[in-house]
């Protein structure tokens, strides 16, 4: 069996492709099942943000398995599979580990090093745990991933001054709005990437906001802690009126704006502009709202070059992130390898207790008849060894005579001897 990975992330397409394959929470569950029955997978994981969705895989047949996740995905969200081949990229084995751990570390994000994406693999993993998708392996490769994700915040650099996609949004609206406490700000959504939005708009000095969401019990929660108005989404044509500064989020599958309804809000505002920010994948707001004369409309993909400075900020960081890495995946290797070792451990065992046993009870036997004690534990002790020296014996006389010298080494490292010591016992001729 081996590792796979296979994705479309922001380097690799556009978001008019993410969105296709995107998936929301709500069809995680029935995605998983079918993904791993169709592709014949043994495990699989999805994570899906706005940036990538990827897909975390153990199969038996890597080299096949990319194609039948393809043909799967084309069929699921009916999309040309030639489009998806050119949208997507797959790594197998260590590289496989080394592109999750790459990515759970922020180190693979548009914002370099940003926080939110371990947090997001973490919920993934869980869905899959509650999809009953994952096994073994899979457990096994978050965890590590996991606990070299935080070694990596823990000693680098890479999460200092916390930059997100988030942070980018609220950086694009210091260069439009000069008085930002004269602003009013509406976001839609209450998800952990609002959350941010809001924290970071009210470190700008935008204390007027407004939280939409489908649900008024979790709107209000995210209001609360950032001191909030909150409202339901059907209410957003209202407030939309008097917002300046509009940012969504959300896991929708259709907009939430559309052109008519950000038109009228805009005659009613006399043609006041809008700053907008959509960070939705699916997108939230209609792409034609752009052509307003009167909206600034901005995706995550218009933050590429807010994005590309703090990049700069923190490439001597991701440096070290890149070793704390590749030590990781080494670990979860030799980890791996041992494992593969238990089976044969345990048959040794297994063979050596037998042996004990049947000597074991030819002594008690002896001791029974009336025996010198004495003399059993010294017959006890000679059988014990020449039974367990017996085989390895006749194997090490066999690799000598074929002149496997290489296994000989192995075998003293194995047996835990000296072989330069050894060869004062014998006086060969050297035929090499």
């Amino acid at each position: 069996m081996s590792l796979l990975a296979f994705g479309i992330n922001h380097n690799t397409a556009d978001i008019s492709v993410r969105e296709k394959v995107a998936f929301n929470p709500e069809q995680l569950s029935s995605a998983l099942a079918d993904a791993k029955q169709s592709a014949q997978l043994k495990e699989v994981a999805v994570l899906s943000t706005c940036n990538r969705t990827e897909f975390y895989c153990v199969s038996d047949t890597p080299d096949h398995a990319s194609d039948r996740l393809i043909n799967w995905l084309g069929d699921h969200r009916q999309i040309d599979q030639a489009e998806l081949v050119k949208a997507s990229y797959v790594h197998q084995g260590s590289h496989a580990l080394q592109h999750i751990m790459k990515v759970a570390a922020g180190l693979d994000s548009m914002v370099l090093g940003e926080p939110q994406i371990l947090g997001q693999m973490k919920q993934a993993y869980s869905y899959s745990q509650q999809a009953s998708t994952v096994g073994e392996h899979l457990n096994h490769v978050f965890q590590k991933t996991f606990l070299v994700a935080k070694q990596v915040r823990t000693h680098t650099d890479i999460g200092r001054n916390p930059v997100s996609v988030a942070y980018a949004a609220v950086h694009l609206a210091k260069r439009i709005f000069s008085n930002p406490e004269k602003s009013r700000a509406l976001l839609i959504g209450a998800g952990e990437t609002i959350e941010l939005v809001g924290r970071h708009l009210k470190e700008f000095g935008v204390t007027n906001l407004v939280v939409a969401n489908r649900t008024r019990e979790r709107g209000d929660r995210l209001a609360q802690a950032l001191g909030a108005e909150a409202i339901l989404l059907s209410d957003i044509p209202d407030q939309l009126v008097r917002s300046d500064i509009v940012i969504s989020s959300t896991a929708s599958t259709l907009p939430l704006l559309g052109k008519g309804t950000v038109e009228a809000a805009l005659k009613k505002r006399k043609h006041k502009p809008i700053f907008m920010v959509d960070l939705a994948v699916p997108r939230d707001i209609e792409p034609q709202v752009g052509d307003l004369a009167d909206i600034y409309l901005y995706t995550v993909d218009d933050l590429h070059d807010v994005v590309q400075a703090n990049i700069k900020n923190r490439e001597g960081a991701a440096l070290e992130a890149e070793l704390l890495i590749q030590s990781g995946v080494d670990d979860f290797i030799r980890e791996h390898r041992g494992k593969e070792a238990v089976g044969l451990i345990r048959c040794y065992r297994s063979a050596s207790e037998k042996l004990r046993d049947e000597q074991l009870e030819n002594a008690l036997r002896m001791l029974a008849k009336g025996d010198d004690p004495q003399k059993v534990i010294e017959t006890l002790a000679n059988r014990l060894t020449n039974k367990l020296i017996h085989h390895p014996s006749i194997r090490l006389k066999e690799l000598g005579a074929e002149g496997r010298n290489e296994s000989l080494t192995l075998a003293a490292d194995l047996l835990d001897l000296d072989l330069a010591e050894s060869q004062q016992f014998v006086n060969t001729l050297n035929f090499d």
